[in-house]
């Protein structure tokens, strides 16, 4: 009995920290969310239709090359430095090295391209330069503050990982009201000059408070390359099939439609960063866990998925009763918002129960197992939602999404329990190898 008291105790004692960590997590990605929805509305009070309707774009494309810009290295710095931490000046340069490269590429790409398709400015070069500015600020420099907060995370310090969150969502915030409110900004040109300032100073706070860290040695580690490729492809995948619906919708539906499903969209981001605090917060602890084999951490991966889907559903719900606020904070030109929202609400069910098997097989450094997962679903997923959205919007938008997800959740936990069984059974065989040595 005394044992069993012991026992119960020290589980108590291991759970609270983990709890307090989730709500400090939790408690920032809200504040986050809050933020960056109340930026959202102002940019839409102020901006009009269709200025908007550019931004919306425009950020739509720059969110599926983010997850380009840097190659995976990201992911690389968190799984080896929360195993490791001499590693990290290594891994730090390697991550530089990569968004560096990249990041300048993408932009580059963007500013011969886009021009093309989106107008800006009318004077041509200023159309130009103010389209490449965009791509910056949403490219590069959002990857620097994000890269920033993840260094955190692999170091366990997720104190000053939620404070970057937090203080990028407020200052994003405080750039809109200054700007929309104070200085009566209208014109999508003229705010990305306030987006990039903001987005500098933040960048620049962020990498001063990371010099105790240690310096980067700028080498590529090549054996992270295809692991890297391999975790950010999945990722480009998905911004591709996230933003295919949109971009169909656009083609085929009204102004408003387009406004307020993109609107819904960012709703069910925001209802998802509460499940997305409890993966970060237990991603290098999985790491840890899953160094000698994936099967060995699936107890845990198991109450990860009970807890991701009770914050999933409590997600949902709290979204479903606060939608009538929305018209509230966009306005009421915004008039399918809160159907829509309501609509979409529930896909963060299925979404957080297979994020969970895809982050256990991210932290175990089953790379391609979990790229195929993704993306195919993404490419399948894709077409799904362009076909569904130019043949019924946006009904048959809404339909794919759910199609889509729940064959994800099937996927993702079908290829974990796979891999599960594969590194039993090659253990089974190593032991009996041995046993059979040791005999003779």
């Amino acid at each position: 009995m005394a044992s069993d008291n012991a026992k119960g105790s020290s589980h108590r004692r291991a759970f609270l920290p983990m709890l307090v960590s989730y709500a400090a997590s939790g408690g920032s990605l809200v504040i986050s969310s809050a933020a960056q929805l109340l930026t959202f509305a102002i940019l839409a009070r102020w901006l009009g239709v269709h200025e908007f309707s550019l931004f919306v774009a425009i950020t739509a494309i720059s969110n599926i090359a983010v997850h380009m810009c840097g190659l995976g290295a990201m992911e690389c710095l968190v799984r080896r430095v929360a195993r490791d931490r001499a590693i990290y000046p290594d891994m730090l340069g390697h991550n530089i090295i990569l968004t560096a490269a990249s990041g300048v590429f993408l932009v580059l790409l963007g500013a011969v391209a886009l021009p093309f398709f989106f107008t800006l400015s009318s004077d041509p070069a200023t159309n130009v330069a103010v389209i490449t500015l965009m791509l910056v600020t949403n490219i590069m420099l959002v990857r620097i503050i994000v890269l920033a907060e993840q260094i955190f995370i692999a170091h366990s310090d997720f104190g000053s990982a939620n404070t970057v969150v937090v203080s990028f969502a407020i200052a994003r915030t405080i750039a809109a009201c200054l700007a929309c409110i104070v200085f009566g900004v209208s014109t999508l040109a003229t705010w990305v000059l306030w987006q990039f300032a903001c987005h500098v100073l933040v960048a620049l706070a962020c990498w001063r408070a990371l010099r105790g860290l240690g310096q980067p040695k700028y080498r590529i580690v090549r054996e992270e390359l295809p692991l890297g490729l391999y975790f950010s492809i999945p990722f480009i995948l998905r911004a591709i099939r996230q933003n295919a619906d949109l971009l169909v919708l656009s083609l085929v539906a009204t102004a408003e439609i387009v406004a307020s499903y993109s609107v819904a969209r960012r709703m069910l981001e925001s209802s998802y960063l509460s499940v997305e605090a409890l993966n970060r917060l237990v991603y290098p602890g999985s790491a840890k866990a899953t160094a000698a084999g994936l099967q060995h951490a699936l107890p845990r991966v198991r109450k990860v998925l009970i807890a991701a889907t009770a914050i999933g559903i409590a997600a949902a719900i709290a979204v479903f009763v606060l939608a009538p606020v929305l018209p509230y904070l966009f306005g009421k030109d915004y008039v399918s918002l809160v159907s829509f929202v309501r609509a979409l609400c529930w896909v963060v069910i299925p979404l957080a129960m297979w994020s969970v098997a895809v982050e256990a097989l991210g932290a175990s450094g089953h790379q391609p197992t979990r790229a195929a997962v993704m993306g195919l679903g993404s490419v399948i997923g894709a077409a799904v939602a362009a076909c569904a959205t130019w043949y019924a919007p946006p009904t048959g938008t809404f339909v794919s999404f759910y199609v889509i997800e729940i064959a994800m959740v099937a996927a993702a936990w079908g290829a974990l329990l796979h891999v599960v069984n594969r590194d039993r059974e090659e253990a089974r065989k190593q032991g009996l190898s041995a046993g059979i040595a040791h005999g003779r």
